[in-house]
């Protein structure tokens, strides 16, 4: 990969992150996820760029919007985000035809401590995986961490959904688990590679189940809570470099 190339992912990574800095005070109570729909495609769009999930195989909206059991792919609506609840944003972009992804999840008003709790794991286990990522590994390595981390804390994580390959295309080789599978242990993260790291934790069990009407959003199985958070990352030399970090969103090390 040429240095101009990385600088085109770099780029897409930064709109990216700074979209979701625009929508975050207004990821609340009493907004839905409509609005929030609306605000990210003419702040894109304004911006010169591409809305990537936008009629995406099909998918109707701009952004993701997962609320609660929603594991991922949840279509925006107009039902308020009320206090309780958990929601994760998903967003992806296409800038100068280089795409950027990253999704966070966000607590509205005062949420239970079990609420609290998954979040807080989720959110270090996204750590946990690019910790695990280094030139030249595995990517069955970072699979194994995450399950390990995850599982000790005493949460379920989903298989069927995983990270991705990413680039001048949405999703490209290699797949990234975040468990470990034996595939994954022929795909190597070499300097040069830009992938996701994106783990879906759940309190119950950790089968999903896709909505057979509107044949994108997933929920878990038994309706437990599920949480997501999400970065790109470009291997370089000396190891991961995070791609879609924001300025105003939780660090390594936040507490929620």
């Amino acid at each position: 990969m040429t240095q101009e190339e990385r600088e085109g992912l770099r780029a897409a990574g930064r709109f990216n992150a700074e979209l979701l800095d625009f929508l975050r005070p207004h990821v609340i109570e009493g907004t839905s996820t409509d609005k929030l729909d609306r605000m990210a495609f003419t702040y894109t769009r304004d911006h010169g760029h591409t809305p990537a999930c936008l009629n995406y195989k099909g998918y109707p909206r701009t952004i993701c919007a997962s609320v609660n059991e929603v594991v991922c792919h949840g279509i925006p609506n107009t039902r308020p985000l009320k206090s309780g609840d958990i929601v994760n944003i998903d967003l992806t972009t296409i800038v100068d035809g280089w795409y950027g992804d990253q999704s966070e999840t966000f607590l509205i008003g005062e949420v239970s401590e079990a609420a609290k709790r998954l979040v807080q794991t989720t959110f270090e286990s996204l750590y946990i995986g690019i910790q695990a990522a280094r030139p030249g590994c595995a990517v069955i390595d970072i699979g194994r961490a995450i399950q390990a981390f995850a599982t000790h804390a005493g949460y379920s994580v989903v298989r069927e959904y995983q990270g991705h390959g990413i680039g001048r295309d949405f999703h490209q080789e290699p797949g990234i688990p975040h468990v470990p599978q034996l595939t994954s242990t022929r795909d190597f993260l070499h300097p040069g590679t830009c992938f996701t790291i994106e783990p879906m934790l759940n309190i119950g069990c950790w089968e999903t189940v896709l909505d057979k009407r509107d044949k994108w959003t997933v929920r878990t199985r038994d309706n437990a809570l599920s949480a997501q958070f999400e970065h790109t990352l470009l291997m370089t030399e000396t190891g991961p470099e995070i791609l879609t970090l924001t300025r105003l969103g939780p660090q390594v090390g936040h507490r929620f």
